[in-house]
């Protein structure tokens, strides 16, 4: 099936459109982010000017659109270059002064001729005690219709007015049709639901400030078809997943009790949980593809390790990629005495190892002489042959794309059923961006801590107190505590950041001199690992860092968490950066240190910060603040950034949605239902191409 004729229209583009121009169409892309009719429509508008009231001028309130029927008077020309021009009108009740800034005096004669008659429009001030107008729209009396009574407002940018957007989505609206309803009719009518085609004509024609609320039905309505093509495309990427044959990984349960034995302490409930969670995957005949998150210091290594022990009990190899190298090491380094107690060989493989040396691990890794394999992305690339691997297990799943996802997945023994898919991270997500980040995936959520570990006491402080600040740390350093301080982000630029931890390293060497040590984003890989190093070591007492740390070194003796200008971040990173603390079992702090006056929003966030520890919780609080895009990461490959849908008001929508695919896919897995074929038409309206490939490929 190629994409329905009755979405050609909406697939043209923009130039298609009036008022589109080559010149303005990247001004568009830039706005809409796209190049089809279809992009602009999904625009919809946040505002809208209402010119509906028609007073007469001697009622004129200020501060809102008017429009009047005014007879043209005298013509005052600025007299000096910057005032403006000006025109008096009035209506037999009052009058109001017509007032241009920059304007062209032979146009405005041409508009407004002395003594005629016209009618004009736009928002009533008040200068003086007189009331005026400034650039007002204007009409002659028997046109008065081409003043749209009621406008809609769109979000703009530089170089496109809402004229220019109004004009081409008027010729948008144009283009559409009636579509074959893919929605279930009994639940569309409980919603009270228009159709499609008219549900996207009346967003656009706003004439009350309900008809903006993302829960108004007709933008309720559009949310919910971008959910249900979303989720319906999961849906199908699960079905073919569940179809294909996977590696039953059966262990004995001799090497995990050697582990636990080594352990010093025991498995939380939630650990527990997600074995159980795991052990079932492994042993169905589907491929595994589940999501382990784990709030920052639940423990999710441990998991990782016992999964990848019964892996190798059934005979397979296991491999663990992360995203740094230092993270890669720092797990090699955690998981070595517990894989050296249950008789298991490991190997780490880095971007940095080279020659004689990387040619000994890739002979250990084919052979299988190599048995856990943990690493960088440097593990699945071309010249890595791995002997069998039944178990790929990924962390921090935000740093990498899908396509490394399948890379490494690619590497096992397709005869043998393939590679089983662990993905781990320690970012809490909220449950609907779960839902659409993670669709595809089986979830385990790790929310407990180990015990022993106390609350980490989190402390709000002015950055005027600072010095104060700098003389406790001398005495917590003086009984051996170690400090992470995090530099503020600056913009969105890497150098800047440096430049601003650069600055603060200065002045704590001032205070304490060599041990003090800096990391950035910058700094050559092997440069920031030995600065690391030196600090997990004892060989620092300070690490001044940019963000670099969120995702990083563990260092149990590190006590204290500084983070500057703690009103520039998002909670989630907030959270992320206060877990790099409280992870041995001394009393840890993190200071929050701010500077004045703090919008509404940051008092929140830093508020929050306070009467939490819960990831999970400040994943949904940071949702309602922030929004989808800025916590899932619009940038990243894989992550899904809506138009129509807006994640913090519509979690039910997304639900059902799920629920409705889920169900759809029991009934009629091939779509080739009248509804099924009517979603096949959603699916491409919303270029969710692949699923119509993984239809097509059964």
């Amino acid at each position: 099936m190629s994409r329905p004729f009755e979405l050609d229209p909406l697939f043209r583009r923009l130039t298609a459109l009036p008022g589109v121009g080559d010149k303005n169409a990247a001004l568009f892309e830039k706005l809409i982010g796209g190049q089809k009719v279809w992009d602009l429509l999904s625009h919809l508008p946040i505002d809208f000017i209402d010119r509906r009231f028609s007073p007469p001028l001697n009622e004129a309130p200020n501060g809102r659109v008017a429009t009047f029927e005014i007879k043209v008077g005298k013509h005052n020309p600025n007299a000096r270059r910057g005032q403006p021009y000006r025109v008096k009108a009035s209506d037999g009740t009052g009058e109001i002064s017509l007032t241009f800034f920059h304007a062209n005096k032979g146009w405005i004669q041409k508009q407004l001729p002395e003594g005629e008659k016209r009618v004009v429009s736009g928002k009533v001030e008040y200068y003086q005690g007189k009331a005026q107008i400034v650039h007002p729209d204007i009409a002659l009396p028997e046109e008065r219709e081409s003043i749209q009574t009621v406008e809609a407002v769109y979000p703009l940018t530089a170089g496109i007015t809402n004229k220019v957007v109004r004009k081409a989505l008027n010729g948008a609206l144009s283009f559409i049709s009636p579509l074959p309803d893919w929605l279930e009719p009994t639940y569309k009518s409980q919603q009270k639901w228009l159709n499609w085609d008219d549900a996207l004509k009346a967003v656009h024609a706003p004439e009350s400030s309900d008809a903006l609320d993302p829960q108004h039905p007709n933008r309720e309505r559009l949310a919910y078809d971008e959910l249900l093509a979303h989720q319906l495309t999961l849906a199908l990427v699960r079905q073919k997943q569940r179809g294909t044959n996977g590696r039953i990984l059966e262990g004995t349960g001799t090497m995990r009790a050697l582990m636990l034995q080594a352990l010093p302490f025991s498995l939380t409930g939630a650990q527990e949980r997600a074995l159980v969670d795991i052990d079932k995957d492994m042993s169905a005949t589907s491929k595994m593809l589940r999501l382990l998150q784990g709030d920052v210091g639940s423990g999710k290594t441990v998991v990782a390790a016992m999964a990848m022990l019964r892996a190798v009990e059934s005979g397979a190899q296991a491999a663990m990629m992360a995203p740094t190298e230092i993270l890669a090491r720092q797990h090699a380094e955690g998981l070595e005495p517990w894989l050296s107690a249950a008789g298991v060989k490991m190997v780490i493989l880095t971007g940095r190892d080279k020659g004689a040396s990387r040619k000994l691990i890739l002979e250990n890794i084919a052979s299988g002489q190599a048995q856990i394999i943990i690493g960088t992305h440097a593990i699945f690339q071309d010249d890595v042959i791995y002997d069998d691997l039944g178990l790929a297990i990924i962390d921090e799943q935000h740093r990498f794309g899908v396509e490394q996802r399948l890379a490494l997945s690619n590497k096992g023994n397709k005869d043998k059923g393939g590679v089983n898919v662990l993905v781990m991270t320690a970012t809490p997500i909220p449950r609907t961006l779960t839902l659409t980040a993670y669709g595809d995936m089986e979830v385990s959520r790790l929310d407990e801590k180990p015990p022993g570990r106390k609350p980490i006491e989190t402390l709000l402080m002015s950055s005027e107190k600072i010095e104060t600040m700098i003389d406790g740390l001398k005495r917590k350093i003086e009984d051996g505590a170690r400090i992470y301080w995090v530099c503020p982000l600056v913009e969105e630029s890497e150098f800047m950041d440096m430049a601003a931890a650069e600055e603060r390293y200065d002045v704590l060497k001032h205070y304490f001199g060599d041990r003090v040590g800096l990391v950035h984003g910058r700094m050559k890989g092997e440069d920031k690992d030995q600065v690391m190093a030196d600090f997990s070591v004892g060989n620092l007492d300070i690490l001044v860092a940019t963000t670099v740390i969120e995702v990083g070194v563990n260092v149990p003796e590190a006590t204290i968490m500084v983070i500057e200008h703690a009103e520039r971040f998002g909670l989630s990173q907030l959270h992320q950066l206060r877990g790099r603390v409280g992870r041995g079992s001394d009393q840890s702090y993190c200071f929050l240190l701010y500077s004045g006056p703090l919008s509404v929003t940051a008092k929140e966030r830093l508020r929050i910060m306070r009467e939490s520890e819960d990831g999970f919780v400040i994943a949904e609080k940071d949702l309602e603040l922030r929004g989808a895009g800025d916590i899932l990461g619009v940038k990243q490959s894989g992550s899904v950034n809506f138009k129509l849908a807006d994640l913090s008001v519509h979690g039910e929508l997304l639900a059902a949605a799920r629920d409705d695919a889920r169900l759809i896919l029991e009934r009629d897995p091939k779509l080739k239902s009248e509804r099924g074929n009517a979603l096949k038409t959603l699916l491409y309206l919303f270029e969710r191409d692949q699923a119509i490939t993984y239809l097509r490929s059964g």
